[in-house]
């Protein structure tokens, strides 16, 4: 009760310690991230435009402002914990702080919460997909089909995810979404849904265990990072077809490479099969110079004799574009 009463008066002292600009950053749309170097220096990544400088800050207004979200989250940073993870208390955009003596200074990353939904026709629109490719993936949505969106780090898989549950919702409307994440990304408008996150004493797989008893038709996974892949697959594999979830990998088929490594952490079998039962669609999104694009996107039917088997809808067509 004390916190949350305090929840104002540590709110402004935030928004003080990252001052006007920052403040102003946070609620523009098209800035992505925020970025201070333990030197000082800071960096914005906007929509179109890429990384930018933005200036400086103290090592004291970052310290205050990495006390603070610590505060909020009520955890403890010093130097025998000089780490914080979790949500920015303004705008709940992810944020991840970081004090000597693992950094030189004080640093912290802000992924800023995507405030806009981007519907699939904006990303054929834009280039970033092809028609074909929107087809695909509407085709897949239709067949309720298990789908991964595999990126590198600020790739934009979330924000992809976002337009393809919008998608589901469309063609779906009375399906009931139960989603699963570590911090709030999912933008979901589906009137039965059910958003579920982690916490220090509960963990994904946790959550998907707990997700088995809710009843859902589909379940989404903001960002699958560990073990739990197994317990997802599984439950795609048992009556809960039309998942959708996002894996950190820099192509479609090293994303499968990767769904058997975090498989591995908890199985000394190998998960080959059930990976190739369980995953129908991987559609593989990259950041580029110019700009983000799907690269390509597999459809995997098995796996058997030792390879899955699979068909790639690639670059081709969207360098023809």
């Amino acid at each position: 009760m004390t916190q949350l009463r305090s929840l104002p008066r540590l709110i402004r002292k935030l928004q003080d310690a990252l001052g006007d600009h920052l403040c102003v950053a946070l609620d523009d749309p098209n800035v992505v991230e925020i970025m201070l170097n333990p030197d000082g220096k800071l960096f914005i990544e906007r929509l179109g435009h890429g990384i930018s400088p933005a200036g400086e800050m103290s090592n004291a207004a970052a310290e205050i402002v990495i006390g603070s979200v610590a505060h909020v989250l009520a955890s403890e940073v010093d130097d025998a914990r000089p780490i914080v993870s979790g949500e920015l208390p303004i705008g709940g955009h992810r944020f991840e702080g970081l004090l000597p003596p693992i950094v030189s200074g004080p640093s912290f990353t802000i992924r800023r919460r995507a405030s806009r939904l981007i519907p699939l026709d904006d990303y054929v629109s834009k280039k970033i997909m092809t028609t074909d490719h929107a087809s695909v993936i509407r085709s897949a949505i239709k067949s309720r089909l298990n789908i991964v969106v595999s990126g590198g780090t600020g790739s934009g898989k979330t924000t992809l995810a976002n337009a393809i549950i919008a998608e589901i919702v469309d063609h779906w409307p009375d399906d009931r979404l139960v989603i699963l994440e570590d911090t709030a990304e999912i933008q979901c408008a589906a009137s039965n849904s059910v958003a579920l996150h982690t916490s220090d004493g509960v963990d994904m797989a946790r959550l998907l265990k707990s997700t088995m008893r809710l009843r859902p038709d589909r379940i989404i996974v903001g960002e699958v990072r560990d073990g739990a892949a197994l317990t997802l697959l599984k439950a795609w594999n048992t009556g809960h077809p039309g998942g959708l979830c996002t894996i950190h990998s820099n192509t479609a088929k090293s994303a499968l490479q990767r769904l058997e490594q975090l498989t591995a952490e908890v199985s000394q079998q190998p998960m080959q099969a059930v990976i190739g039962d369980a995953v129908d669609l991987i559609i593989s999104i990259e950041r580029t110079p110019k700009g983000r694009r799907v690269s390509e996107i597999l459809h995997v039917s098995r796996f058997v004799g030792g390879q899955y088997q699979t068909e790639s809808y690639g670059e081709e067509a969207l360098n023809a574009a």
